[in-house]
């Protein structure tokens, strides 16, 4: 293998693809990342036989050829190197790096024994790919740590021709963002699956500031995301994920259709009061919030036995009964961060009742979130 390409553009893939370059003590080679000469592109890929990451770049190929080279060295060899075109050239299992005023030799393994990462092509649609990773984000963090339920360590995503329903839970809470699309998809039918959490993950750090089209293919057991060149319509970035096999819950049946309490707060007030009340929590991370309907108001109260206590009270728009309920104030900072509004409408059903936290005009979010049961 021999070719010629601008540091700036290998370092981008190497950074990208090395995300999965890992130590594995069974498996060594998927310590290494696999380069592959493909015509006139340089393909890096890596895989850890759950998920796959594909990167092609345009290369000047003087010579086809591929290696697989430890992923974590290559990229910081790159990290010293300023822009300017190296010269890759492998012969066996070595690749001789050089540029304008240095030149390494990196020990590499076989291409043979790197596992096969696999390419889908059947049904797929065309949608934003920053729109999708900025709504994967709004449920991402909710998902469980679980092998007693594992599809409770992945988001349910729900492809229609109109719009993408996301949700993800551990079970003490719960998140949906519905992703309205501008015009409808030519979808041969509905799909419903549940993607890993880890490849959730890459997807919004990868994918979440991108602005472009990207396409996603569906197949019984994988999914595939994929973006194009901006130079060309030939792929640039493919990531390939198992599906986690099974049903995810019916979660629809736990969102709460009545309500004992309704308060329309300033998120940011929300927001502040209940760091400055985690200040004074216990273990559990409790704060208690009473919602005073005749004076429009809601108090919070923490306290911990070692520290002392904090008392404060926002002024909100408040239709219902007067209630008592606390809550893990964590699981209410998370559900409120993702909310972009500056008023949030807090739905309240009872002390052991979920409650739901969503923009005020926006039906697009919805965060359900349980209390913790009195003692």
């Amino acid at each position: 293998m021999k070719l010629f390409i601008l540091s700036n553009k290998l370092k981008q893939g190497i950074d990208i693809v090395s995300r999965l370059a890992q130590k594995s003590i069974n498996l060594p080679i998927l310590n290494n990342i696999l380069f592959q000469t493909d015509k006139n592109f340089l393909k890096i890929s890596s895989t850890d036989l759950e998920m796959g990451i594909k990167f092609w770049s345009l290369a000047q190929v003087k010579k086809q050829g591929e290696i697989a080279i430890p992923g974590k060295p290559f990229f910081n060899l790159l990290n010293f190197l300023k822009e300017e075109k190296i010269t890759l050239t492998s012969e066996g299992n070595i690749l001789d790096v050089e540029g304008e005023r240095f030149q390494s030799k990196i020990l590499g393994q076989s291409p043979k024994d790197y596992p096969l990462i696999p390419e889908l092509k059947d049904d797929f649609i065309e949608i934003d790919r920053f729109s999708f990773s900025q709504a994967l984000s709004h449920v991402f963090g909710v998902t469980a740590i679980t092998q007693i339920k594992p599809e409770l360590a992945g988001v349910y995503l729900h492809f229609s021709k109109d719009k993408i329903l996301m949700a993800a839970s551990d079970s003490f809470r719960l998140a949906e963002k519905t992703l309205f699309l501008k015009k409808e998809i030519p979808l041969q039918k509905e799909y419903s699956i549940i993607l890993p959490q880890k490849t959730a993950r890459e997807i919004i750090n990868i994918l979440g500031e991108d602005q472009g089209k990207m396409k996603i293919y569906f197949s019984t057991n994988q999914i595939m995301f994929e973006t194009e060149m901006p130079e060309t319509s030939h792929p640039q970035l493919q990531i390939i994920s198992r599906l986690i096999e099974g049903t995810y819950p019916n979660y629809q049946e736990i969102i709460p259709k009545d309500f004992q309490t309704k308060i329309i707060l300033k998120k940011n007030d929300f927001l502040e009061q209940l760091k400055t009340a985690s200040l004074f929590t216990g273990k559990i991370n409790e704060v208690q919030l009473t919602i005073l309907p005749k004076k429009n108001g809601l108090e919070i109260f923490s306290q911990n036995p070692e520290l002392g206590e904090n008392r404060s009270v926002l002024s909100g728009k408040i239709e219902g009964e007067k209630l008592k309920v606390s809550f893990n104030y964590r699981f209410l900072v998370d559900g409120l961060t993702k909310i972009k509004a500056p008023e949030i409408v807090f739905h309240l059903s009872g002390e052991e009742k979920p409650a739901i936290l969503k923009p005020l005009k926006d039906e697009s979010y919805l965060y359900i979130v349980m209390p913790i049961k009195p003692t």
